[in-house]
C-alpha cells in the first residue's frame, strides 16, 4: 500500500485505454505520481497480441515498465513505488520526476452493489475510490478516456480527467487556418515596399509590424474591387517578408485538369497543391468543399501532364482503424477499393469526354495506370520516391500513425492530407487530438509546408443547406 509521503503531489490513477493510446503517459505526470490497478495490467496482457495499433502500444507499455523494473535496485520494495526517469525526451518542466506504485495488495471500497468488482472499469472505480478514502490528504484522480467511466466516477464522488497531454490545443477555435484578410489600411501601414518579378511572378517585400504574426506560406487577401490582392507570404521573419501574388486558377485559362477555382479558399488550395516548393499540403473543409476533386486535378496534371511524379497514390483508414482489411479474393488495390468512394466519385467528374463510352473506358483505363490505391497497413518501412501521396481521410489517424505516413517520403515526393476534425470515427481521438490537427500546428512554421481551411461547399445547393441546419 501507498505510504502518505507524497503530500503536495496528486496521485493519478491510470485506465488501461490511456496507455493504449499512448504508451509515453507514463513518463507525462511531472512530479505527480502514478497507480497502476492489477486489473489495469491484466487488461494490457490481454491486449499484447496482434498487429495493430493499439497491440503495438500495449507491447510498447511493457517495455517501458519492465525498464522501470530493471533500473530500480533489486532491494527496492516495490510497494514503496518505482522511481519514473527524469531522462525522457521531453522538455526540463515535463521531465517525470514523481514515482509509479502498483497495486500490491487488496484496496477495500464502499462502491454500490450495483457496481461489482469483476467488471473491468468497476474494479478500476474500486481501486480509485478506496485510495481516496485511504489517503485522505492527497488528490487522487482517476484518468481515462471513457467518458462513461468518468461519469460512473463522478457520480461516486471520484474526481476523473481526460488524458489532455496528447491535445494539441485547448479549443480547435485555436488551429491555425492557413489564411487570413488583410487590414483595410494595410498598405498605407507598410514601413517598406519593393517589388519585382521572376519567372513571370510578382513580388513585393514589406516590412511592418504585421509580418511578425505571418507564417510561411500562409495566404493573405484583401477583398474589395480596389488594391484586391491574393497572396502567399514567402521567407517572413520579425522585420520583413515577401509576399508572392498568387495564380488566379478561376479563370478558365487556368484551368487544373478542366477544373476551376470557384471561391477564395479554392484558389489558395490549387496555389498550394501547384506549388513545386511545398512538400506537404494539409486541406481541412466539410462535406463538398472540393477537397479531393480540386487535390486529383492537381496530382493528374502534375503527374501525366508535366511528368514531376512517377505515380500517383491514394490511400484512406479503414474503419476499424489499423485492423486487417479482410480475407478477401484479389489484391490489396481490390481489397481497398470499397473504401475509395470519394476517388472513384471524384474521378467520374474529371473523366467527362465527348468520345462517348469507348473514349471514357479508355481515358479512365489510363487514369488507373497512374493511380494507385493502397493501404495504411502496408505502409510501415517503406519509402516512396517521387511520388504524389494523398491521404483522405486523415482526421481518423493518430499523431503517431500521421508520422509513420508523413515519415515514408522520399526524396521528390509530395504529400497532400485532407480531412475534416468534424468528423472522427476513431475511438478515443478528438476534434483537438487528431494526427490532422497535430499536423497543421507542427507543420505551420516549416517553409516548405502549407495549410487551407475551405470554408465554402461547392457540391449543390441541397447539400451546403443539409451541413448548415441539420
Amino acid at each position: 500500500m501507498i505510504r502518505k509521503t507524497i503530500s503536495g503531489k496528486r496521485l493519478f490513477v491510470l485506465d488501461t485505454n490511456v496507455l493504449m493510446h499512448d504508451p509515453t503517459a507514463l513518463f507525462r505526470f511531472e512530479e505527480h505520481d502514478i497507480f497502476l490497478p492489477m486489473v489495469v495490467l491484466e487488461e494490457l496482457d490481454h491486449g499484447k497480441k496482434g498487429l495493430s495499433e493499439v497491440s503495438r502500444n500495449v507491447r510498447q507499455v511493457s517495455r517501458f515498465l519492465d525498464e522501470l523494473m530493471l533500473e530500480n535496485p533489486a532491494q527496492t520494495d516495490i510497494s514503496q513505488g518505482l522511481t519514473l526517469p527524469s531522462n525522457q525526451n521531453l522538455d526540463d518542466s515535463q521531465r517525470a520526476t514523481g514515482k509509479l506504485f502498483f497495486q500490491t495488495t487488496e484496496i477495500e471500497h464502499n462502491l454500490p452493489k450495483e457496481l461489482p468488482g469483476y467488471e473491468a472499469d468497476n474494479a478500476i472505480l474500486a481501486v480509485a475510490n478506496g485510495l481516496q478514502q485511504t489517503l485522505k490528504d492527497i488528490t487522487v484522480t482517476l484518468v481515462s478516456k471513457d467518458i462513461n467511466l468518468r461519469i460512473k466516477a463522478s457520480i461516486l464522488g471520484i474526481h476523473a480527467e481526460d488524458y489532455y497531454n496528447d491535445k494539441v490545443l485547448d479549443d480547435v477555435d485555436l488551429l491555425y487556418l492557413g489564411s487570413s484578410e488583410l487590414p483595410t489600411d494595410f498598405w498605407e501601414s507598410l514601413k517598406h515596399l519593393e517589388s519585382w518579378s521572376s519567372e513571370g511572378k510578382t513580388f513585393y517585400e514589406v516590412t511592418g509590424d504585421i509580418v511578425k504574426n505571418w507564417y510561411p506560406n500562409q495566404l493573405i487577401y484583401s477583398p474589395g474591387d480596389d488594391n484586391s490582392i491574393e497572396a502567399i507570404v514567402r521567407n517572413p521573419n520579425e522585420a520583413t517578408a515577401d509576399i508572392e501574388i498568387l495564380n488566379d486558377y478561376s479563370k478558365e485559362s487556368h484551368a487544373i485538369w478542366g477544373i476551376n477555382a470557384r471561391n477564395r479558399e479554392q484558389n489558395f488550395a490549387l496555389n498550394l497543391l501547384m506549388d513545386p516548393n511545398i512538400d506537404f499540403v494539409t486541406l481541412l473543409g466539410q462535406a463538398g468543399t472540393g477537397k479531393t476533386l480540386l487535390t486529383l486535378a492537381a496530382a493528374l496534371t502534375q503527374t501525366i501532364e508535366m511528368k514531376q511524379y512517377s505515380e500517383i497514390i491514394m490511400t484512406r483508414v479503414t474503419v476499424p482503424v489499423g485492423e486487417d482489411i479482410g480475407f478477401l479474393p484479389g489484391t490489396e488495390e481490390e481489397k481497398m477499393t470499397p473504401w475509395m468512394g470519394a476517388l472513384m466519385d471524384n474521378l467520374e467528374v474529371l473523366n467527362q469526354t465527348d468520345e462517348g463510352d469507348w473514349g471514357r473506358q479508355a481515358t479512365q483505363d489510363l487514369l488507373h495506370r497512374w493511380i494507385k490505391i493502397r493501404s495504411l497497413n502496408f505502409m510501415r518501412g517503406r519509402t516512396f520516391l517521387n511520388r504524389f501521396i494523398i491521404i483522405d481521410e486523415a482526421q481518423n489517424l493518430t499523431s503517431k500513425q500521421m508520422k509513420t505516413l508523413i515519415t515514408r517520403a522520399g526524396p521528390g515526393t509530395k504529400i497532400i492530407c485532407l480531412g475534416n476534425i468534424a468528423q472522427i470515427d476513431t475511438p478515443y481521438l478528438s476534434e483537438t487530438t487528431s494526427g490532422l490537427t497535430y499536423v497543421v500546428d507542427r507543420f505551420k512554421n516549416w517553409p516548405h509546408s502549407g495549410h487551407i481551411t475551405l470554408l465554402r461547399g461547392e457540391r449543390s445547393r441541397l447539400a451546403d443547406y443539409a451541413s448548415d441546419t441539420l
